[in-house]
């Protein structure tokens, strides 16, 4: 049995924690030792009889999926926890992944990076927010780290894409699946400009019970934690928690006290997060912590060049907007305009990109 196929038996042991595996790893110095250490001797580690048998019996032919998935395509790694490829800040985190799964170019793990996460479920606005913030800070050198699901993390990416640094897809099952399968485009776009992530054994499928622990690695292997809309109970808030236990920078974006998706950013920044405007915001608190001369300040993300200034009465209807959604007959009553000068407006300035339209709500989005 070669060095690899030890760390997956290892990463397969049956109710061997990542805490204990890596008390395991300082005593024994290699999995290999681990696997052939005395069953008496792992007694004292606390281990129960059913994973010092597996130990015992660890063979090539349990780690076949996983060593086949690595051979299929030239894209495909796995890392373990000393392979010098392994990301230099998930490392410091004291319940590091043994073994990362890596579809993609594992030079992207070596970069500083940001994680930025939310709703699944945001506002137009905070949409636009998250893919912005993304884009300006990967045109700064960050690297941008989130789960690949819908809303804002999907932005995230997106976004990132957009700039030079590209970003980090982190999943919580086998990278053999693609999960939410809407977004399957967007990852082969990450693999393609960056990297997508895994600690689940090849053929994992995704559950409820993988998501949590997986928000460690988005958190852990990141300088930041960025949250743009998070209800109360919200994963994000989650992922922030990793982050403030892992010693790690936590960021929120303040909404409106009438939306729901801002009062777990409110909370955070309550709780001592960081309130963020503008990427410089987080450029200003990451700075000392990066080497690259590839990172440089950036201005305003809001800020735009050569603008058309907008017609008057256009002036006046984006007044009585929000960043968050209204309908069409509440601006008739804001405005004075009839609801047909409003939709012609509407229309116009949606086509501009001064607004976003939401199932019938209109929002501005700068």
């Amino acid at each position: 049995m070669n060095e690899l196929e030890s760390w997956l038996n290892l990463l397969r042991t049956p109710g061997l924690t990542v805490t204990t595996s890596h008390t395991l790893l300082n005593e024994c110095g290699d999995p290999g030792a681990i696997l052939n250490t005395n069953p008496s001797k792992l007694k004292q580690f606390g281990l129960k009889t059913k994973a010092i048998s597996a130990m015992q019996s660890a063979d090539s032919e349990v780690v076949r999926a996983d060593i086949e998935w690595l051979a299929s395509n030239d894209n495909h790694h796995i890392i373990s926890y000393h392979d010098p490829r392994y990301p230099p800040q998930l490392k410091t985190a004291i319940d590091a992944p043994l073994v990362l799964y890596v579809r993609g170019d594992p030079d992207y793990l070596q970069q500083p990076q940001l994680a930025i996460v939310g709703s699944r479920t945001p506002t137009a606005a905070g949409k636009r927010t998250a893919h912005d913030f993304a884009k300006h800070l990967s045109n700064a050198g960050i690297t941008i780290t989130s789960g690949l699901a819908r809303g804002i993390d999907g932005a995230s990416h997106q976004g990132a894409l957009q700039g030079i640094a590209g970003t980090v897809a982190v999943l919580a099952h086998g990278l053999d699946i693609v999960y939410p399968a809407a977004h399957k485009t967007l990852a082969e776009e990450v693999t393609q400009h960056g990297a997508v992530i895994s600690e689940a054994m090849i053929g994992t499928a995704p559950h409820r019970g993988l998501f949590p622990r997986r928000n460690r690695i988005i958190s852990g292997i990141s300088l930041g934690t960025l949250v743009v809309e998070a209800a109360l109970r919200s994963g994000s808030l989650i992922t922030s928690k990793h982050a403030l236990e892992q010693g790690r920078e936590v960021f929120a974006i303040p909404g409106s006290i009438h939306n729901p998706l801002a009062r777990g950013c409110h909370q955070l920044i309550r709780q001592g997060a960081k309130l963020v405007e503008t990427a410089e915001d987080i450029l200003e608190e990451l700075l000392p912590h990066l080497t690259s001369p590839t990172i440089s300040p950036l201005s305003n993300t809001n800020e735009t060049k050569n603008e058309p200034a907008l017609d008057p009465d256009h002036q006046k209807l984006l007044k009585c907007l929000q960043f968050e959604p209204v309908a069409i007959d509440e601006l008739v009553n804001r405005s004075g305009f009839s609801a047909a000068e409003i939709a012609s407006m509407l229309l116009i300035m949606e086509l501009e990109g001064s607004i976003v339209s939401e199932s019938g709500l209109y929002s501005r989005i700068k």
